[in-house]
């Protein structure tokens, strides 16, 4: 009604310490008598009135927030061998590890799961987090899990992103992927499971 709280106070005939208490604390419940004043000056307030009133009353909206790309990435082992999937782009074969795009709300330890069992038929398990970092070469976050062989051969399931799809020693590794361009936490892990 756009009244200050002595005008309001005495509009609805109650003291204007009890309106400084309602906007000191706002959830607080009224008594059955004083919640029915309130109903009473709300009907007879109007309609421009009851539509600022609604307006105020609504929930506030959710805030956007944007959220950065993140891809989720299993080193997963047989042994003494590494899965890995050679990947076509930018005009260049790369091979990596098994990966894909973790999706608002996925979790990634699973999308790393369900990545590599859909690039290439090899189902696995989380042994543990490796850590995280912004990629260096694409910019995304990379959330990286050291994996262990469940079942199922290497072959290559996803031939639109990939061109093949191997075991490799893991003395041989580096000879796959420039030792400079795999995240240290990977060398450590993989030194220790040897």
């Amino acid at each position: 009604m756009r009244m200050t709280n002595e005008a309001f106070a005495e509009r609805l005939g109650i003291s204007a310490r009890t309106i400084s208490r309602w906007h000191a604390s706002p959830e607080m419940t009224h008594r059955t008598e004083v919640q029915q004043i309130l109903d009473l000056a709300y009907e007879r307030a109007g309609d421009a009135v009851q539509r600022r009133f609604a307006l105020l009353m609504r929930p506030p909206e959710p805030r956007l927030e944007a959220q950065a790309l993140r891809v989720a990435i299993a080193v997963v082992l047989r042994g003494d061998d590494i899965l890995l999937v050679c990947r076509r782009g930018d005009g260049a074969l790369r091979w990596q590890f098994p990966a894909g795009m973790v999706k608002p709300g996925a979790a990634p330890e699973s999308v790393a799961v369900q990545e590599t069992h859909g690039e290439t038929g090899v189902h696995c398990t989380i042994r543990e987090p490796l850590g995280e970092r912004i990629h260096p070469v694409t910019g995304v976050v990379a959330s990286y899990y050291l994996a262990d062989h469940l079942a199922g051969e290497a072959a290559n399931l996803d031939p639109l992103e990939n061109v093949d799809v191997t075991w490799v020693p893991r003395a041989a590794l580096t000879r796959f992927i420039p030792q400079d361009q795999i995240y240290p936490p990977i060398l450590d892990a993989l030194e220790v499971a040897a």
